[in-house]
């Protein structure tokens, strides 16, 4: 039975800062590279057979430190498809300052609804659109190969999958929060049916 393994990448320096990341391309903290080595050496001992990861540099580098401390050599694809949501005009604010500037609630709304986007920016709505049709086409094309494939990509990316994966509903997608650097293991059937889950 093929496996789907998601992880968001490490913390990165903005997690750290507590500012909206989105498509701003920041590297990975001491603390984000340790998150990676963990994972990888929870995932030490499961054959991994493909790779995907985002655009973006601290899945990309998550992504190498988890195949390093495994010691896996194995495809890996890019592609900006599984980038983050784009946060738009919230990109590099504190969230807490943003929080402060337009109101708790308000910085809500745009962060956790399932369809307001913030301004210039994407709702997950808008995320789901371009990562399920890629996640469908390629990632599930291994899968139904009979491969093992493991995604790091991002909060968002990776929430629009598990909420597919979960059949989650919009409002129960937005309690949905996933951890940095947390593998989640999916036992899958070729056909893309979610047999089992398994938190690492």
């Amino acid at each position: 039975m093929p496996k789907l393994i998601l992880i968001r990448h490490g913390q990165s320096i903005w997690n750290l800062e507590n500012r909206f990341t989105g498509w701003v391309d920041v590297p990975l903290t001491a603390q984000g590279r340790e998150e990676a080595k963990r994972a990888g050496t929870k995932l030490t001992g499961i054959k991994i057979d493909v790779a995907y990861t985002s655009a973006l540099r601290r899945a990309q580098n998550t992504l190498d430190i988890i195949l390093e401390t495994m010691g896996e050599d194995i495809p890996v694809i890019r592609d900006q498809a599984l980038n983050e949501r784009h946060y738009g005009d919230l990109q590099g604010l504190n969230k807490e300052d943003t929080a402060k500037r337009f109101g708790a609630d308000q910085v809500k709304i745009w962060r956790r609804s399932y369809d307001i986007p913030p301004p210039n920016g994407e709702a997950l709505k808008n995320t789901a659109e371009r990562t399920l049709p890629f996640f469908e086409r390629c990632i599930l094309g291994d899968i139904k190969q009979g491969k093992n494939v493991l995604v790091v990509a991002h909060g968002n990316s990776n929430r629009s999958i598990v909420m597919l994966l979960d059949n989650l509903s919009k409002e129960e997608v937005l309690e949905l929060n996933l951890d940095t650097g947390v593998p989640l293991v999916y036992d899958l059937t070729v056909d893309g049916k979610v047999e089992g889950k398994t938190v690492l």
